[in-house]
């Protein structure tokens, strides 16, 4: 044994050079990964367009094709999901002759399309159309999932005229050439990836696929967004590695030997599947014969003699290697192989030549641990976690039937990735199941892909559909202004007093409120005119409790008043009467600048014995009662008019206020000629449109959802504001979560499992609409958000959530563009204006916090009205301002 251990000193390895080879192995994946570096990589990492495994809802009956070896085999798999996953399955084997295996390309096909043709006659399948997976285990490169032009043969084939082709291209001529089967190809799978996904039907934790045969490769499930040769970041992608050619760059020749090189020299691809002609099936047999032939000439074994036998390639096989290391009969197995092959092994003898095998094989499962090792590693620092949990799917021969291989390999692993615990799942049925399970996959996702399209489709608004809006809301705008229409208008045009922007000349102190949301703030600003003119401010937020917010409307004011004498007090000026802006942010008829009637609440507010009272008034009453400070109440706002005038302070063309946070709104400049409502036909004056409830009219039927309808019939406001529903913050989530209950109660997200969470309204903030489009944003940390929400997300949940969330904001910022696009052209039209050029205020935290909204809405402005230049200007600090300079201008 130690002659043995002397002679094949090279062929162990350390510890220290396994996890060497292993970081070389990362290389060289990333190396194959990588636009620029693949044609030149050894590590292929060919993409198979398999996005996803099994999730146990599969069904349905499929035939699959193996092609691979030297028999093929035809399967029908019944795949069943009535609660208990089951899988039936019928195969047949058929031989390859060698004359085909070696032939032309076509007559490989033809027989291939014969023998499909026969078994589907034996199982009485040629009724109806049948979908096929075609397991395929040699190098492809495939651009989708049902095509792959052959890269090269290995093993034993070399049929002519297939390298350079499409495989599955070649397999249906055959298929139609050969007639009388209705069948599609649905599916090209190399083994490695079948026997992945035959494991992952029984393991959802499978993510990787390794073979250990007559040759070796393994595949795994990569980030889309490391895998530069296809298009798209978002999901995953089984890579197929081709790790067999690892190391044909020279970058193991440390560790080759001059067995290995006689090998590899012996063998029909001098040069290539370096890593593979280390490890395989196909080769392990060869190289102890090559080891015994030369230990027999230099006298270390046999006495020196050897057989004629012996010296023939390929006598020693594979499966005499498996024998030869069984545990107790493994001695009599070696005395018994090397007497039939015409020699006379003493004791000795046979010891070494185990002690041989052994070195041998146990090369072979450790540099396969080190490449799957790396995989894992790698599995693991993609999902960002400290310690990894996933089962590995095995098959081939040598990691069946070899004796010791599988626990060795086991052994390694885990030494080499302690921070990974791996299942290994031994393939039962091999690839043919794993190419059904592939086929019934991606039938699954074709038709949830349908589902998810047709649920989604009434959202995707064409041109003409938001033409028809802009013309709505421009039909609408105009109703608002006259006087025997505004009232039965749907949009309701209130004038607001504020007849111009600020000149510059403003100066002094000033108090703001500004009530439109949970938060109340009160702000003291100062403006300098002159050379430099500034605005300095000063503010207390404080917040509405529900019970005030759904209370009386006395006991609001007497809020709001307690509110205003605690910042008093803080900023030391209880004595002082300063004139007061009040930014009041709900539909308000007002009959002069300081009066103003609220028309409804909005926002979830719902303070009683205040529609259609003066909120000043309400304001003045709750002054009186408290009795400790005296203000003058100057100018009472919207906050769309306080946005535009903060920016109108800056931008003299801003002309217009847009808000689309929690709610939506629009103010802008009308000609006092057009307003019936007010007196006067000179000048100007800002309108507060409400656009909110645009619509509530049914004249937006036309693009509302029933999931809008479940949105509004689940509101304090039923029927009301139906076009802020549609577009603001406080619904858009809402509606993203009413959609995503529906997908998951059709089976198509969560595996059918609606979280108690999800059920309860609300849950689903707008904010998380933001944070999910967010672009930076790997699906990763969408899965982090959805966990918050108690949904356990799988990779392609995550991404429907996403585009769910996408068309939601989309159609939203759409629509605002439609209604925008109306207001500016009126007020071009107004002018007489070839061309307008103005500005729009904007403030509102899904305008500012959305990652893609702000875009979408100019893109359609642009496009629904090119006439006019709108330049979007965003309000830094909000309507305190606003009111500040309102109060300034009267």
């Amino acid at each position: 044994v130690s002659q043995v251990d002397k002679f094949l000193y090279h062929m162990r390895l350390s510890d220290e050079q396994l996890r060497d080879i292993m970081m070389r192995f990362r290389v060289e994946m990333e190396k194959g990964l990588s636009r620029d570096t693949n044609p030149t990589a050894t590590v292929k990492m060919l993409p198979t367009h398999v996005r996803s495994t099994p999730d146990g809802s599969e069904k349905g009956d499929f035939l699959a094709l193996d092609l691979g070896g030297s028999k093929f085999k035809v399967l029908r798999v019944k795949v069943s999901d009535d609660g208990k996953q089951r899988v039936e399955m019928e195969s047949q084997l058929y031989p390859t002759p060698e004359e085909i295996m070696s032939g032309k390309g076509t007559d490989l096909f033809d027989h291939v399309a014969e023998c499909l043709k026969h078994f589907m006659e034996k199982q009485h399948m040629n009724t109806k159309r049948h979908l096929l997976g075609f397991t395929f285990s040699f190098p492809c490169n495939q651009t989708k999932l049902d095509k792959g032009v052959l890269l090269s043969w290995s093993k034993h084939f070399k049929a002519r005229g297939v390298r350079g082709t499409d495989v599955v291209d070649s397999l249906r001529k055959a298929i139609d050439k050969t007639g009388g089967m209705d069948v599609d190809v649905l599916a090209l799978v190399n083994d490695t990836v079948g026997t992945m996904m035959a494991c992952g039907y029984d393991d959802q934790y499978c993510e990787v696929g390794a073979i250990i045969g007559t040759g070796t490769n393994a595949c795994y499930m990569e980030e889309m967004r490391h895998i530069d040769l296809v298009e798209g970041d978002e999901g995953r992608m089984c890579i197929n590695t081709e790790w067999g050619s690892f190391g044909d760059d020279g970058s193991l020749e440390d560790i080759r030997t001059e067995f290995d090189r006689d090998i590899d020299l012996g063998s029909i691809n001098p040069g290539k599947q370096l890593f593979e002609k280390l490890i395989s099936g196909m080769y392990m047999g060869e190289l102890v014969r090559i080891i015994l032939v030369k230990m027999a000439r230099k006298g270390l074994l046999f006495q020196g003699r050897m057989s004629d036998a012996l010296c023939i390639k390929g006598k020693f096989q594979t499966q005499h290697v498996a024998e030869i290391e069984k545990y107790k009969e493994g001695l009599s197995n070696a005395k018994a192989i090397l007497t039939d092959l015409g020699l006379s092994p003493s004791e000795d003898d046979c010891i070494a030549v185990q002690h041989v095998c052994t070195v041998v094989s146990f090369r072979s499962a450790n540099l396969c641990a080190a490449a799957l090792a790396a995989i894992l590693n790698r599995l693991r620092e993609n999902k960002k976690l400290k310690c990894l949990r996933t089962t590995v799917g095995m098959d081939g021969t040598v990691y069946r039937t070899h004796p010791q291989y599988a626990k060795r390999l086991h052994k390694v692993v885990k030494c080499l990735v302690p921070d990974c615990h791996v299942r290994f799942l031994l393939s039962e049925s091999g690839s043919g199941k794993g190419a059904a399970m592939v086929t019934a996959v991606a039938y699954r996702l074709v038709s949830q892909r349908k589902q998810i399209d047709e649920t989604l489709a009434p959202f995707r608004l064409s041109p003409q559909h938001l033409q028809d809006v802009k013309d709505k809301m421009r039909v609408e705008l105009e109703r608002g202004l006259k006087k025997d229409t505004h009232h039965s208008a749907s949009v309701k045009m209130l004038p607001s007093y504020v007849c111009g922007p600020p000149d510059g000349t403003e100066r002094g102190k000033f108090l703001a409120l500004d009530l439109g949301g949970t938060n109340f703030r009160v702000l003291l600003v100062k403006i300098y005119s002159g050379l430099r003119k500034s605005i300095r401010m000063y503010d207390k937020i404080f917040a509405i409790p529900l019970e005030i917010m759904q209370g009386t409307g006395e006991e609001l004011f007497d809020h709001i008043v307690h509110c205003i004498s605690d910042f008093l007090d803080y900023m030391g000026m209880k004595n002082t009467r300063l004139p007061l802006g009040f930014i009041f942010s709900f539909p308000c008829r007002q009959a002069g600048i300081d009066k103003g009637s609220l028309v409804s609440w909005t926002k979830g507010f719902k303070a009683t014995n205040c529609e259609g009272q003066d909120v000043v008034d309400m304001l003045r009453e709750a002054m009186k009662r408290r009795n400790d400070f005296d203000l003058d109440i100057v100018a009472v706002v919207n906050d769309t008019v306080g946005t535009m005038m903060t920016c109108a302070y800056e931008d003299p063309n801003c002309e217009i206020g847009l808000i689309v946070g929690t709610g939506s709104n629009v103010c802008y400049m009308e000609e006092m000629r057009n307003i019936e409502t007010v007196e006067g036909e000179e000048g100007r004056m800002c309108v507060n449109t409400e656009w909110g409830g645009f619509g509530d009219n049914d004249c937006i039927e036309f693009i509302r959802t029933k999931f809008d309808r479940e949105v509004d019939e689940g509101s304090l406001n039923q029927g009301k504001q139906r076009y802020e529903k549609m577009t603001s913050g406080m619904y858009l989530g809402e509606i993203v979560r009413q959609i995503l209950i529906d997908l998951t109660k059709r089976g198509l997200l969560f595996r059918g499992q609606i979280s108690e969470r999800l059920r309860t309204t609300g849950i689903f903030k707008t904010k998380f609409l933001s944070q999910i489009e967010s672009d930076r944003l790997a699906l990763l940390q969408v899965r982090g958000i959805l966990q918050q929400l108690g949904l356990d997300s799988t990779c392609d949940d995550s991404i429907i959530v996403k585009e769910v969330c996408g068309v939601i904001s989309r159609r939203a910022a759409q629509i605002c563009g439609a209604g925008m696009a109306a207001v500016v052209d009126k007020i071009r039209e107004n002018r007489g204006l070839e061309q307008l050029d103005i500005t729009v205020g904007v403030d509102g935290t899904l305008y500012k916090l959305h990652p893609h909204f702000s875009k979408v809405l100019k893109e359609t402005v642009k496009d629904l009205a090119p006439q006019c230049d709108v330049t979007f200007m965003l309000s830094e600090d909000g309507n305190g301002k606003g009111a500040a300079l309102i109060t300034a201008v009267a």
